[in-house]
């Protein structure tokens, strides 16, 4: 397994795995013209080009055998007001191929992703997760992280609710 950083060239299989993923972990829950317009508005080469050369943000890619199978996107930038903690970095999204789940590739994402966000002087980490995927959310407990509070996530014309989690990335908070 690879973690590496994405490159400008990245983008226009990072559009289509972060699509793919997208679409295994939530499309047999919310309804296909949803998904759609999501999609659509979120996952093309050109979203996921810009994406990777924000400068307060970083697109991880996790490659087995050659293959592209997850990634996440991290932004260090403006927090809801229930992120309490000091210089907040966002998991803004994370996801693998489903035939990957179980397999410890998560677990190694996870601890890149929080170094990443470390090494951009970040001290508290923080994600929303949809309240209706508790798999995510255990995940999320596992390593560290507690509900802080809520957010709306607009998935096309669905306005869902998402826990906001928040963990420390100090060594004296952990």
């Amino acid at each position: 397994m690879k973690i590496r950083v994405a490159s400008p060239a990245d983008a226009a299989a990072l559009a289509q795995i972060a699509e793919e993923t997208f679409r295994q972990a939530f499309g047999e829950l919310n309804a296909a013209a949803d998904m759609e317009l999501y999609c659509r508005s979120h996952f093309g080469t050109a979203r996921q080009g810009a994406e990777i050369a924000a400068a307060d943000g970083a697109s991880l890619l996790v490659e087995c055998q050659g293959e592209l199978v997850g990634f996440s996107q991290l932004r260090w930038s403006a927090a809801p007001d229930c992120v309490a903690g000091p210089s907040p970095g966002e998991i803004a999204r994370f996801y693998l191929l489903s035939a990957f789940h179980g397999k410890g590739v998560a677990s190694e994402l996870m601890r890149v992703s929080l170094e990443t966000l470390q090494s951009h002087d970040c001290k508290t980490a923080w994600l929303g997760v949809w309240q209706e995927n508790p798999r995510a959310i255990a995940f999320y407990r596992k390593h560290g992280f507690h509900v802080v509070g809520e957010q709306i996530f607009v998935l096309g014309n669905d306005h869902q609710r998402d826990f906001v989690l928040t963990r420390s990335l100090t060594d004296s908070d952990r």
